[in-house]
């Protein structure tokens, strides 16, 4: 077997790389990360460069692990920043750093893609094997993979890539009827609370449609991405990661997985949300508006999101990471993943220390969070 690291995705064939891809996960499909290296929101300038992890036997394509050079720890929402400060107060480097996961995208899925007729514990000694020579050889610092799923961070953690947890929430359909059937396993307060912000947002002038990637207008699309950067200006300074060209590409290669919630007052758009769907679940991922109407963003973020889960049949709504807001909307807590490998041996043994130490604390605000949700008691 022969083991590269692949700079652009673009080199590998779409076909090799889906024929690896054995489920519709929207964020690993090949469209998906080529929009993000086309658009340039993954590049050396950006402090992301792709280095794919790529396993062949006899010139044929059998593993992928999408994996990218980071000179930062942004864009990651797995926290590593105290180790990186630690680093710098002994003078070694943290970065560069490689991390094999989603650029700006915290969810939940497969790292490892794997041709049906190979072993994955087998291909993952290989890899790591292979990967932990890399490492050294070129002085990264560590290696990281983030968001997998339980099964595969279990395996990770299998060969010694030490696993850490946190905590995020979503929404499960029970399955539901209708969005009343959802209010009506809440408690008598929540539910009142639920009705008076969505009553709110209608009371304010303001409809909202979900329109079906395939039947977004071009002039919607245009005033999404408009709303897009100007919050993200506002809330961050800068008109977020991802460019206009970005979305064009999703919305030209992804459209069947795509769906725009918009909000128009007097008969103008003041907001959208951007979603992303397999045929399990919804991911609410890209938000933006000019208005601040009140919970307009609750409703076109969360409570759409609900009622399309319903209305589909899907399992799952993921919003994305943070905000405990969302647990008195009916997101419930779940535990994430994230698996890593550091090559200096005493900060290996420091930092494994500290995921043997910190999983008392994430369990206990597991358990807080439970007591937050609106849910009727047993």
């Amino acid at each position: 077997m022969q083991f590269e690291i692949n700079h652009s995705i673009s080199s590998i064939p779409e076909a090799d790389w889906e024929s690896l891809n054995t489920n519709d996960f929207p964020f690993i499909r090949h469209a998906f990360l080529s929009a993000l290296e086309s658009s340039r929101a993954v590049s050396e300038k950006t402090g992301w460069q792709a280095h794919h992890l790529i396993v062949k036997d006899k010139d044929k394509v059998i593993a992928v692990v999408p994996s990218y050079l980071k000179l930062h720890s942004y864009g990651e929402y797995v926290f590593d920043f105290q180790w990186a400060e630690a680093y710098q107060r002994t003078g070694i480097e943290y970065y560069p750093k490689l991390i094999s996961a989603i650029p700006f995208s915290p969810v939940t899925g497969p790292r490892l893609l794997l041709h049906s007729d190979y072993n994955e514990s087998e291909i993952l000694d290989f890899i790591s094997n292979e990967l932990r020579t890399v490492l050294s050889e070129s002085n990264y610092s560590s290696w990281h993979s983030l968001f997998l799923t339980k099964q595969q961070s279990d395996l990770f953690a299998s060969k010694l890539l030490s696993q850490r947890r946190a905590v995020h929430f979503k929404w499960i359909n029970k399955p539901y009827t209708s969005f009343e059937d959802f209010l009506d396993t809440c408690s008598s307060r929540h539910r009142k609370n639920m009705r008076k912000e969505r009553r709110r947002v209608t009371e304010q002038g303001i409809q909202l449609r979900q329109i079906e990637g395939l039947d977004v207008t071009e002039k919607e699309w245009q005033h999404f991405y408009q709303f897009y950067q100007a919050t993200y200006l506002k809330r961050s300074g800068h008109g977020g990661y991802l460019s206009a060209d970005f979305f064009i590409l999703l919305k030209q290669t992804m459209a069947n997985q795509l769906m725009l919630v918009t909000a128009t007052k007097d008969q103008e758009m003041i907001g959208a949300a951007l979603y992303l769907k397999d045929d399990t679940s919804l991911y609410g991922r890209y938000w933006g508006s000019y208005s601040e109407d009140e919970f307009l963003h609750f409703e076109a973020c969360y409570y759409q999101g609900i009622e399309y889960c319903i209305k589909h049949g899907l399992k799952y709504f993921d919003p994305g990471v943070q905000g405990e807001h969302k647990l008195q909307r009916g997101f419930e807590p779940y535990f994430t993943y994230s698996n890593h490998w550091i090559v200096h041996p005493e900060f290996r043994l420091a930092i494994n220390q500290f995921l043997k130490d910190e999983p008392p604390y994430i369990e206990e605000y597991f358990s807080y969070t439970q007591t937050r949700l609106p849910y009727k008691k047993a």
